[in-house]
C-alpha cells in the first residue's frame, strides 16, 4: 500500500482499445465526478484509430487522467496492468463506452469508509442501447450478491450488476491475486469469487452506472465462451474452499479465446436482435432498426424477421 501523502484516495482504471467515438463522454463522466479525491488510470491498449491522441488531449488539460500507451495485449492483461498503477487505497472501474452517473464515486467511498469490513461495493447499473435507448435496469441488494458468490445460483457463481460498477479496497485486491491472465473474458467474475473470501460486498442501491450494449462488445459476441469460464471459475472456486488445487481449471480457462470471424458474424446479428426485442414495445421505431441490422448480418435470423414484421404491422396498424 502507498504511503505516499500525496497519493489520491481512490485509483479509477479503464482499458480503451479503438474506443475513439464514445471516449469523449466516458471521459467526461469521470473526470467531472465530486466529492472523492482521485486519479484516472487508462491504458490505451495498442490502439489503431483516435484513441490515443484523444486520451493525451485530454490529459494535457486534466492532471488526474494518467495515460499508458502500450501494444495490444488484451483487456485482462491491460487491467492488470493499470491495477498495478494504482496508487489510491480503493480501485474503481470503468469500461469505455459506459457513463458513471454523477455522485458514483463519493457515494462508493463513503461506503469503505464507513464500513471497515466491506471489501467491494457495486451499485445498479442502468444498461443503454447504441443510440443510448434504455434498455433495463440491473439491480442486485446485498444479501444476494454475497449469497451469488459465496454460495452461487444453480450450481454457478452470480456477481454484481457490471464490471464496471465496482469499487474495491486495493490491499484486498493485491491480497486475494488480482485479476489472472487466465482468463480471458470472465476476468472479473473470478476476482469477485476471490476477493468474498477476504470480506462482504456492499451495494449502493442506486443506478449510478450506464452501461452500453453494443453488439460487438465482448458480453454481445462472447457469450459462449463467458458461459465456459464461468463453469471453470465454479469449479476453481470449489476446488479453492475445500483445499484442492484449481491448476486444472486455470490451464483449461487459458484455452478458451475469442470465437473466430465468421461466427462473430452470426453472433452480432443476435446481438441486434435482442436489443431490439428490449425496445419492441417501449420504442417500436427503434427496434425495426435493430432487428433490420440484425437481418443485414444474419437474413436466416427468422426470429428479427418475425419481429420486424411485428413491428412493420403494429405502426401501420396505429396510424
Amino acid at each position: 500500500m502507498s504511503t505516499d501523502p500525496s497519493a489520491p484516495e481512490v485509483s479509477v482504471v479503464m482499458s480503451v482499445y479503438n474506443g475513439a467515438d464514445a471516449l469523449p463522454r466516458t471521459l467526461h463522466s469521470v473526470l467531472s465526478q465530486e466529492g472523492a479525491d482521485f486519479e484516472f488510470i487508462v491504458i490505451d491498449d495498442g490502439s489503431s484509430d483516435a484513441s490515443g491522441r484523444i486520451l493525451d488531449e485530454w490529459a494535457a488539460s486534466h492532471p488526474r487522467l494518467r495515460v499508458i500507451h502500450q501494444h495490444n495485449t488484451g483487456l485482462t492483461r491491460a487491467l492488470i496492468r493499470g491495477c498495478a498503477e494504482a496508487r489510491g487505497a480503493f480501485i474503481a472501474r470503468q469500461d469505455c463506452g459506459d457513463v458513471s452517473l454523477p455522485g458514483r464515486l463519493a457515494a462508493q467511498v463513503a461506503v469503505l469508509r464507513a464500513r471497515s469490513e466491506v471489501v467491494a461495493v457495486s451499485c445498479h447499473t442502468g444498461f443503454v442501447g447504441p443510440g443510448h435507448e434504455p434498455l433495463y435496469t440491473v439491480e442486485f441488494d446485498e444479501q444476494r450478491l454475497n449469497v451469488g458468490l459465496r454460495e452461487g445460483v444453480s450450481g454457478r457463481f452470480v456477481g454484481p450488476s457490471h464490471h464496471g460498477s465496482m469499487m474495491f479496497r486495493r490491499g484486498d485486491y493485491e491480497a486475494a491475486g488480482g485479476y489472472r491472465a487466465a482468463f480471458h473474458f470472465a476476468q472479473d467474475l473470478d476476482l469477485w469469487t476471490r476477493l468474498i473470501e477476504r470480506g462482504p460486498f456492499a451495494v449502493v442501491h442506486h443506478a449510478l452506472y450506464e452501461a452500453m450494449l453494443e453488439p460487438r462488445s465482448i458480453s454481445g459476441t462472447q457469450t459462449q465462451e463467458q458461459q465456459r469460464l464461468a463453469a471453470l471459475i465454479a469449479g476453481a472456486t470449489c476446488a479453492r474452499r475445500t483445499g484442492s488445487d484449481e491448476a486444472a481449471y486455470l490451464a483449461e480457462a487459458a484455452t478458451i479465446r475469442p470465437a473466430r470471424r465468421g461466427e462473430l458474424h452470426r453472433r452480432v446479428a443476435l446481438g441486434h436482435y435482442f436489443i431490439g426485442s428490449c425496445l419492441r414495445y417501449t420504442n417500436p421505431r427503434a427496434a425495426g432498426d435493430y432487428f433490420r441490422q440484425a437481418l443485414a448480418s444474419n437474413p436466416w435470423l427468422w426470429r428479427a424477421r418475425l419481429r420486424w414484421l411485428q413491428v412493420v404491422i403494429s405502426r401501420a396498424v396505429g396510424r
